[in-house]
């Protein structure tokens, strides 16, 4: 058994700025399911929003988000995390992220769907990455904070697990899977953090790293934290579409800069069809009038076609981008790009109050695993990161200043495996994991109907049947780990869209098309 300090579940820029900011009074622990720069923020490629240009104002990056959210957004979270932005930002930059300048007056900003300015701070495209590095090597540096990957996390400790039997509803830290040693390990603490990703890998095409199966989420459910939103799951309109690369996401920026979306047999520019801002739409209206030119006409892809710029503004400007489809025989300064839409971001969550703070006691969240307020029914371009840094600082802030109220962490029993054997048909784990990720495409994906969800929800009670059934037999594995998780978001999903009796944002069906009067958050109790 590992004792801490406080303990992070999650090593992307939430967990990594929560962990910065503790370790000045506090022994931090900051465990990955695998390698540590394994995380969608690593993975990030647009940028940071945040109001920097002359003439843009807090007020105008609200406005566009609260618009983008389809008014289910809380002002006041929307307020704060804006208002935070240059400074988080500035933070970064004193940590050494090598943002791109324009000139000596200061950073470069491009603009993307949603915004009505230009205010992205990027790294050519590959923002996430450059992020990433910067506060894993502070993290490294600091010693205070010890850095665990190869760490899957199983379930939250709670009163359920102490010697001495508790209904309190506090966090004391988690059971996780040593992946090196193949033994489960009991780590406590005085407070816990998720900052775990979100639930993209529940969908067939996703953008979102393989580790992303709703860990947090359905860890937070079990433990006994309300959920909310879970119906807003975003699909980014543009990853490539090519048959041996997978969830290669070709960023929102591109867009921003000039890029046209074609029919890819006759050429017509669509957007302007669907929206008056065209392919500077938010990612929601451009994603669904993608999927419908797909549709409508038999296709595999639609052209985003970039060419018309100057070769070197498009090599300078996307140089990961350029260099990989370069390598797949595509030269985006004389070719379009064929893409597709693919699941990209988790809009719902746990919910968590301003500082961060779940229902259960010593329990903290950031970053996609939450719903925090910031985004409402539609996330507004690269304010994900930003998020992350705001929340995952709120976080750590909240749980220094109230340290003497957090619950002090019981004895805890260990893990019990007496009564279960290894398992001789991980097939049946493979099998499961396929069937879910092709039935939620289908029928949870960007247009939905009341019968497809019913049918969904069928399977996954089923599949639940089938997978506690699974796991009460066996040893646990990082696979079935995974899988325990990804048919509890899946049924959190589902259930989630049929309570939804109108279209908002980016829950869209076909049996409520209209937009209600007022709008509410959808929140699943335990």
């Amino acid at each position: 058994m590992s004792q801490y300090d406080v303990l992070i579940v999650g090593s992307g820029a939430a967990g990594l700025t929560a962990a910065l900011n503790l370790a000045t009074d506090r022994k931090v622990a900051v465990i990955a399911k695998g390698a540590l720069g394994d995380s969608a923020s690593a993975r990030a490629q647009g940028g940071i929003a945040a109001v920097l240009e002359e003439g843009d104002s807090f007020e105008a990056h609200v406005r566009d988000t609260m618009i983008a959210g389809a008014g289910l957004n809380n002002l006041e979270v929307v307020e704060h995390v804006v208002a935070e932005a240059p400074a988080a930002i500035a933070r970064l930059a004193e940590l050494g992220v090598p943002f791109n300048t324009d000139g000596p007056d200061g950073w470069h900003l491009t603009r993307e769907g949603g915004h009505s300015h230009r205010r992205i701070v990027h790294v050519a495209d590959a923002t996430g990455w450059a992020i990433q590095q910067a506060l894993e090597a502070a993290a490294e540096a600091n010693p205070n904070i010890t850095l665990i990957p190869d760490m899957a996390a199983i379930d939250l400790v709670t009163g359920r697990h102490a010697q001495e039997f508790s209904t309190s509803g506090a966090v004391h830290g988690l059971y996780a899977f040593n992946r090196r040693t193949g033994a489960v390990e009991t780590l406590t603490a005085r407070a816990t953090i998720l900052a775990t990703g979100g639930a993209g890998r529940a969908y067939l095409y996703s953008t979102a790293p393989r580790g992303a199966t709703g860990d947090g989420i359905a860890m937070a459910w079990r433990a006994g934290c309300r959920i909310s939103n879970m119906e807003f799951m975003q699909f980014h309109p543009t990853c490539l579409y090519n048959l041996e690369v997978k969830n290669f996401l070709i960023t929102e920026a591109v867009r921003g800069e000039g890029g046209i979306l074609k029919h890819p047999e006759t050429g017509h520019r669509f957007m302007p069809d669907y929206d008056e801002r065209a392919e500077l739409a938010p990612r929601d209206i451009v994603a669904r009038a993608i999927d419908g030119e797909i549709k409508r006409d038999g296709l595999d892809y639609v052209h985003l076609d970039i060419s018309h710029r100057e070769p070197e503004f498009v090599r300078t400007h996307f140089p990961t981008i350029y260099a990989r489809l370069l390598e797949l025989g595509i030269d985006i300064t004389k070719q379009p790009i064929p893409v597709v839409p693919a699941q990209h971001y988790t809009c719902g969550g746990v919910l968590v109050d301003i500082h961060g703070r779940t229902d259960a006691p010593g329990l903290y969240a950031a970053g996609e695993v939450t719903q925090s307020g910031l985004h409402g029914a539609n996330r507004l371009a690269s304010n994900s990161l930003l998020e992350c840094l705001v929340f995952g600082e709120a976080a750590a802030k909240h749980i220094l200043e109230c340290w003497d109220q957090l619950p002090e962490p019981p004895a805890v029993r260990g893990w019990d495996e007496s009564r279960v054997t290894d398992s001789d048909e991980e097939v049946v784990i493979q099998q499961c994991w396929r069937e879910i990720r092709q039935f939620m495409w289908n029928f949870v994906g960007i247009v939905r109907t009341t019968k497809r969800l019913e049918r969904a929800k069928h399977r996954i009670d089923l599949l639940r049947q089938e997978v506690n059934e699974y796991y009460k037999l066996f040893r646990v594995t990082p696979d079935l780990i995974e899988l325990r998780n990804l048919v509890e978001v899946a049924d959190l999903i589902i259930r989630s869209a049929l309570a939804r009796h109108e279209s908002r944002g980016l829950h869209y069906t076909l049996d409520y098309p209209e937009t209600s009067l007022v709008p509410h958050d959808t929140v699943l109790v335990p």
